[in-house]
């Protein structure tokens, strides 16, 4: 902190959402999603920012219009909770994944058991997060309940495993990994699922793995499952 006569200059580092909020050495504003909420002092703040921390996917697209540089990147927020983005982005980059098909409108959703046999998985496209909106589909009547609610249809195989490795990126380097284990009970691994989380070692092609899609994607703040 300095003086500048009588008004007091914060000069930390400046971050809006909530992630960086117990590091003292971090201004967090916190988010408040009408801009006019911020006082004058903060809102000054935020607009003569060269760099604002964790600034929510709600002003990632602002800040990137005025040309302000983000952490994790704009770009990294574009592709967060968009399942169908994250796909088409590896299928592009050819990156090994699930085989996954988008099925919009009713006539492209009567082909999916053309493209999938029994059981598979189903996903809400956006938006989820935590094993949210996952469903594992047996037979028609799951796949009828899913459609109800779910447009377009995001339809990925399904993969007979109880554990996946949660592997987080942060900058350019891994900075945590570790295996997710499903109940018994559940197909899901996620944690907020019931999911137990173990430290055992991971395969070095694996971390290598995630590194890389997290490199080539753009993405500077990530978890990536395998």
């Amino acid at each position: 902190m300095q003086l500048l006569g009588d008004m007091q200059l914060d000069i930390r580092p400046l971050a809006l959402g909530s992630r960086l909020k117990s590091n003292p050495a971090i201004n967090t504003l916190g988010f408040k999603p009408c801009f006019q909420n911020y006082s004058a002092h903060e809102q000054k703040l935020i607009l003569e920012a060269d760099l604002i921390y964790y600034p929510t996917a709600f002003y990632a697209d602002m800040l990137n219009a005025l040309g302000k540089k983000t952490f994790p990147c704009y770009h990294t927020y574009k592709f967060a909770l968009d399942k169908i983005k994250q796909t088409a982005m590896f299928n592009m980059l050819g990156l090994p994944h699930p085989k996954t098909r988008i099925f919009y409108g009713t006539r492209q959703k009567k082909n999916i058991l053309n493209h999938f046999d029994f059981p598979f998985i189903a996903k809400k496209a956006r938006g989820s997060a935590k094993g949210e909106g996952v469903h594992l589909i047996q037979n028609e009547k799951d796949l009828a309940l899913y459609l109800i609610n779910n447009s377009p249809a995001y339809i990925q195989e399904y993969l007979p495993v109880d554990r996946e490795m949660r592997i987080i990126i942060i900058g350019k380097k891994i900075r945590l990994a570790y295996w997710r284990i499903a109940q018994s009970n559940d197909f899901r691994t996620n944690v907020s699922q019931g999911g137990t989380i173990s430290f055992d070692p991971m395969p070095d092609q694996a971390l290598e793995l995630a590194l890389k899609i997290a490199l080539k994607c753009g993405w500077d703040d990530v978890g990536i499952d395998i």
